[in-house]
């Protein structure tokens, strides 16, 4: 017999417990209590492979935030900090333990101008991914509540279509190239050229999964009664695409960091030391024997980065669908 008090988390007198002529007592009904994000967590744990990416993706986190800081790696020391060493340039992991003895930082071996890859990885690793949680966390805000608000409202609809089809066209790489002329080529630089008009996208793919639910009977009723366009969007629309905006994000921060990978290998990146400034780099010694080292270490790791927030956030999206929560 199916012990119904475990699986809906109830005891047996609140399941079964005997109603008397009271006709409203009778009428009645027992549900299972139901806490969505309980379930959300639930559904992503119950799937053993997203365990494991999560200890990957928090492991990386954690220690590209934590390594860079343990051995204080300065952006203006450290990638010259053996360029006058006689033969530490362009070493292999084996011959820069012959070189310099075993150590940590030797593992991917030394760049052109003797400095430690394993070291600058890393750092790169923290610039990007603040990069891209930043960039993401700027252009979510924006695009989910403007998106809101634009696909709620019809006058500011009218507006933002007229917005939307003239700043929408313009090539993000040509602005990104025209920012990074205009202004240093920097940290900031970087998230403001991915910033100013990137919510764009969101705002407007916010606006059409609105218009889907705007006129359903509850909206109009409070509309009837006086309710403010943004509280209506913030409370009545927005929780019903949570899975949605979860999925978003989860693209997202992959995509900024791949993006800042491409635009630092085109030139167009930023002056620290990021993934993507290695990469762009060490693009020569791609080709020449024996320096390989130098650029495939930079692209696995950032390969490895943006696989995994992509798994990571995707399982989580598909979590976060009420319908996955039924058993």
């Amino acid at each position: 017999m199916e012990d119904f008090s475990k699986k809906y988390n109830m005891s047996d007198e609140e399941l079964f417990s005997r109603v008397g002529s009271d006709q409203f007592a009778s009428e009645k009904i027992t549900a299972p209590r139901y806490s969505y994000w309980k379930s959300v967590f639930r559904v992503f744990f119950r799937n053993k492979i997203n365990i494991v990416v999560l200890v990957i993706l928090a492991v990386l986190v954690i220690f590209s935030f934590t390594y860079p800081a343990i051995i204080g790696y300065d952006d203006q020391v450290n990638p010259y900090l053996y360029v006058n060493e006689r033969g530490g340039q362009h070493l292999t992991p084996t011959a820069a333990f012959e070189h310099y003895g075993f150590a940590v930082k030797w593992l991917f071996g030394s760049s052109k101008t003797g400095a430690s890859t394993f070291d600058s990885i890393w750092n790169g690793a923290r610039i990007s991914i603040s990069l891209a949680v930043i960039c993401a966390a700027i252009n979510m805000t924006i695009g989910i509540l403007l998106g809101a608000i634009w696909g709620f409202s019809r006058r500011v609809d009218m507006i933002m279509n007229e917005v939307y089809n003239i700043l929408g066209n313009i090539p993000a790489t040509l602005f990104t190239a025209v920012m990074v002329m205009v202004f240093s080529p920097s940290f900031w630089t970087l998230v403001l050229a991915m910033t100013v008009f990137g919510w764009l996208g969101m705002a407007y793919y916010i606006r059409t999964r609105v218009i889907i639910i705007r006129d359903h009977e509850y909206n109009l009723a409070s509309r009837c009664l006086g309710t403010s366009i943004f509280k209506i969007a913030l409370k009545n629309i927005l929780p019903f695409m949570t899975s949605v905006i979860v999925l978003e994000i989860a693209a997202a921060i992959p995509g900024y960091i791949s993006s800042e990978v491409f635009l630092s290998y085109i030139g167009l990146g930023m002056s620290e030391v990021s993934l993507g400034r290695l990469i762009y780099e060490a693009q020569n010694a791609m080709v020449t024997p024996g320096w390989g080292w130098e650029f495939w270490t930079p692209v696995a790791v950032a390969s490895v980065i943006t696989v995994v927030l992509y798994v990571t956030g995707q399982n989580l999206g598909d979590a976060s669908d009420p319908r996955t929560h039924m058993e």
